[in-house]
């Protein structure tokens, strides 16, 4: 059994920030790729920005140079700093996690969600 906990959205003002965290518990042996994912109402969820174990790092091109994926290994957590936030921005909020079980099987799968909501 793994588990992802997300934590840290809320209601910010346009041009503000948030940092979103989400730790991976459980039946864990290794994470490779930690993501964000997005979903606003009527649109399809989308990649935000994802992380590899080597700590190479991809984002859409929407939050680039606003948004920073870090990961911490030791306490298996991925966060999401996310800097001038524009109205566009408000969705909820998705951690995923690609992983080996101590059963050495492939794990893929997702946090509960955080809202997020910027206001103009």
């Amino acid at each position: 059994q793994v588990q992802l906990v997300e934590s840290g959205g809320g209601f910010v003002q346009a041009g503000g920030s948030l940092r979103l965290s989400c730790a991976a518990s459980g039946n864990i042996f290794s994470i490779n790729t930690m993501g964000w994912y997005r979903q606003a109402p009527g649109r399809q969820r989308e990649l935000v920005a994802a992380i590899t174990g080597g700590s190479s790092t991809n984002y859409a091109d929407s939050v680039k140079g606003r948004f920073t994926i870090s990961r911490d290994n030791a306490k298996n957590t991925v966060y999401l700093q996310m800097n001038s936030l524009k109205p566009e921005d408000t969705a909820v909020y998705y951690c995923n996690a690609k992983l080996l079980t101590r059963l050495l099987s492939s794990w893929n799968g997702w946090g509960q969600g955080t809202q997020v909501t910027v206001s103009s």
